[in-house]
C-alpha cells in the first residue's frame, strides 16, 4: 500500500513508557519525565535533527461525559497537543489511548495547525467529509494509516485536507477525512480514492457536504460516491 511509504516508527522513534496503557484516563498524555530516567543517547541524537512534516498538526479530543453536561456542540472540544516533526508525532501517538480504549461516544481530531474541527471554522464552513466504517474497537490500524496519509503529504490534493476524525460509538466506530472546498469534486473523488487504497478498503464510501450535514443530520445524503 502507498502509505506504507510513510515513515514507520524505528525503535529510536517509538517511546517506552513506563506505565500501561490502562494506567493513562482517556486521551491523557505521559509527561515526558516518566521516560528520562529510560532516554537513550540515539534519542537524544534524534531531538537534536528532527525531522520536520510540511505542516504542523493539532489533536483534539472531545471526551463523552463532558459533552453530556454541555448545551453546544462543540465547546467541549480542547486541544491536546501540537506537533510539527516526524519524532513529536510518535512522542504523543505512542502515549495516548487508540480508538479501541476509547470509551463510547470519544471523539479524537488530528487537525491542522489552526483548524479547528467544527463546521464553524471559516477553512471547514465549505467543505465535507469522507467516512469509513469500522467494527467497534477495529478503527486502530485505519487510524493509523490515516495519520501516516495526512501528515506525510500521501495524497495528491493534500492542501483540500483540513483533518480526520476517529469516532467512537456503541456499535461501530467511524473515520472520517475533512476537506475544505466540497464542491471541488475531482479533489474530492481523488482523495477518496486514495484514502481508500491507502486502507486497502473495497466498500463504497460517501462524502457528505457539511452544510447538508447541518441541515439534515443524520438524512444527509452522499454527494458523492467511490
Amino acid at each position: 500500500m502507498a502509505v506504507e511509504e510513510t515513515q514507520k516508527p524505528t525503535p529510536t522513534e517509538e517511546q517506552n513508557p513506563s506505565r500501561g496503557d490502562d494506567d493513562l484516563e482517556e486521551g491523557e498524555i505521559l509527561d515526558e519525565g516518566d521516560d528520562a530516567a529510560n532516554s537513550k543517547a540515539p534519542a537524544a541524537a534524534l531531538l537534536r535533527n528532527p525531522h520536520p512534516l510540511e505542516n504542523s498538526w493539532t489533536f483534539w479530543f472531545d471526551n463523552p461525559s463532558a459533552k453530556s453536561k454541555q448545551a453546544t456542540w462543540g465547546s467541549s472540544i480542547r486541544s491536546i497537543y501540537t506537533f510539527a516533526t516526524v519524532e513529536e508525532f510518535w512522542s504523543i501517538y505512542n502515549n495516548i489511548h487508540q480508538p479501541s480504549k476509547l470509551g463510547q461516544g470519544a471523539d479524537f481530531y488530528c487537525f491542522k495547525h489552526k483548524i479547528e474541527p467544527k463546521w464553524e471554522d471559516p477553512i471547514c464552513a465549505n467543505g465535507g467529509k469522507w467516512t469509513i466504517p469500522f467494527q467497534r474497537g477495529r478503527s486502530d490500524t485505519g487510524w493509523l494509516y490515516t495519520l501516516l496519509a495526512m501528515i506525510g503529504e500521501q495524497f495528491d490534493h493534500g492542501d483540500e485536507i483540513c483533518g480526520a476524525v476517529v469516532n467512537v460509538r456503541t456499535r461501530q466506530d467511524k473515520i472520517s477525512l475533512w476537506t475544505k472546498n466540497a464542491s471541488n469534486e475531482a479533489a474530492q473523488i481523488s482523495i477518496g480514492k486514495q484514502w481508500k487504497e491507502f486502507l486497502d478498503y473495497n466498500d463504497s464510501i460517501g462524502f457528505i457536504f457539511h452544510e447538508d450535514a447541518k441541515k439534515h443530520d443524520r438524512a444527509a445524503k452522499s454527494k458523492y460516491q467511490i
